[in-house]
């Protein structure tokens, strides 16, 4: 009792300030004496760091080593200021990542924009020296719609070109298209250029180093693809003015019928691989005639149509054009090989395949071969009827390979009519088996599996 007095009244707090501690309080003996933490003044670090950079000569750099160096803070830490004030917490040693990524950055976008224009300018001006001999064929050239008669007239009559963008659609970066219509015997014509990635060279390279490895993936070349497809009679079923207008007002229309053939003139280093892309090509056979150039060579299903198509004009305009040309095509056949009725319907058309020249001087012997391909349909419409004896082997080609279109036709349809006549009889069998009892479905399971015998063992008998 005594003691609890001496505690209440504090008479013994010397004697428990010595006190040795409990067992209980070992754990926290460490922590016993440790003072309160406090915080750190922020303006007192900076004043130390300021102060110990300064003590030591060599510290502080200077120059330009001072604008690229860490900065240095007393135990490693940054002084804390408004957020707007980043020039004081920051280097621009904080930005190297940043600084050696940008300039790859900038390379990228220089070379794909440099590439771009340069394909844009490549395709003005192969539109600008063709597109007097369009405006000249053609009623409508283009995508810019149809200009009213003066301003027809004075297009048609200038020699160059206004605005290449009309007459251009830019596909792609490495891809323009254009579209020309309003001729006679021509429905339109389909326009392509075909340019090499120039905005994309470790693509370019790429594709250069698999075709030298690889001769089923040729490098992308530079090309025209041009495809006129021809009315061949149908103008009244197309050209829906004609519809409509009475028989007394009608205009004479000229007969742009011709027989259906497969005829071309092609380099000699594309002739296997048109041959085997293309199922058209594939039905003609390779010649060489002596007034053709030594590269080149004719496909054709008859000597006739080669006679009668192989004009001094052609030979002239081809003889220019020299290797540049790649293919000129007269065909009725689809590209890729039928698969239906439906694809074997003639679809008469005129292809031309070019290389572009490198540059635009080169045109100028190109042309004429590009002037001739657009007449071309004039020229069919005139000598493209040929003497029964000389078609019969090309109508038997045709033939035959409905013949085994419809084959392979009629045999599918066989197949599903049996596979219909299985169904039916599986659910009959299981409509039967549903209403009968568990004795009855063994017994007619059993006749089942007996008659599978019997005409197994027939067959094997047969076989023997």
């Amino acid at each position: 009792m005594a003691n609890w007095f001496k505690n209440a009244l504090g008479g013994a707090s010397s004697s428990a300030q010595n006190a040795v501690p409990s067992a209980d309080d070992a754990d926290f003996a460490d922590f016993a004496g440790a003072p309160d933490p406090s915080p750190v003044s922020i303006t007192a670090a900076t004043a130390a760091s300021d102060t110990g950079i300064a003590s030591s000569p060599t510290a502080r750099p200077t120059g330009l080593a001072a604008l690229f160096a860490a900065p240095q803070y007393a135990s490693n830490s940054r002084p804390y200021t408004k957020w707007y004030r980043v020039w004081e917490r920051t280097t621009i040693a904080d930005f190297y990542q940043e600084l050696f990524i940008t300039p790859f950055l900038l390379i990228i976008l220089f070379v794909h924009f440099w590439g771009s224009r340069a394909n844009r300018r490549r395709a003005r001006q192969w539109m600008s020296t063709h597109a007097p001999v369009l405006q000249q064929e053609y009623a409508l050239v283009g995508f810019g719609g149809r200009k009213s008669s003066s301003a027809d007239d004075a297009q048609a009559n200038s020699s160059e070109l206004i605005n290449p963008e009309e007459f251009l659609k830019e596909k792609a970066a490495n891809e323009w298209i254009s579209y020309a219509t309003g001729r006679q015997n021509i429905a339109f014509t389909d326009i392509k250029l075909s340019l090499v990635k120039r905005y994309n060279p470790l693509l370019m390279l790429g594709e250069n180093i698999l075709a030298f490895f690889f001769e089923s993936m040729p490098a992308t070349q530079e090309r025209l693809e041009a495809t006129s497809y021809t009315f061949d009679g149908k103008e009244k079923q197309l050209i829906t003015r004609l519809q409509s207008v009475s028989d007394e007002d009608k205009k004479p229309i000229g007969n742009s019928t011709y027989d259906g053939f497969v005829w071309a003139v092609v380099h000699k280093n594309a002739v296997n691989r048109l041959k085997k892309d293309r199922y058209d090509l594939s039905l003609t056979s390779a010649k060489e005639h002596a007034k053709l150039p030594v590269w080149s060579m004719v496909l054709s299903e008859s000597a006739e149509i080669t006679d009668a198509l192989l004009t001094n004009d052609l030979i002239k305009a081809i003889n220019e054009a020299g290797e540049d040309l790649e293919a000129i095509v007269v065909t009725d056949q689809p590209v890729d090989q039928p698969k239906s009725l439906n694809d074997c319907i003639p679809r008469k058309r005129v292809s031309l395949t070019m290389k572009l020249p490198s540059s635009a001087a080169g045109y100028q012997s190109t042309l004429p071969l590009f002037q001739y391909f657009v007449r071309m349909p004039d020229h069919l419409a005139a000598v493209g009827r040929f003497r029964p004896e000389a078609m019969r082997r090309v109508r038997q080609t045709r033939e035959d390979e409905v013949r085994k279109i419809r084959r392979e036709v009629e045999k599918e349809r066989e197949e599903e009519k049996k596979l219909e006549g299985d169904k039916e009889k599986k659910e009959k069998r299981d409509a039967l088996l549903k209403n009968m009892s568990a004795e009855e479905q063994r017994k007619y399971l059993e006749k089942e599996r007996e008659k599978d015998m019997r005409k197994s063992s027939k067959k094997r008998m047969i076989k023997g």
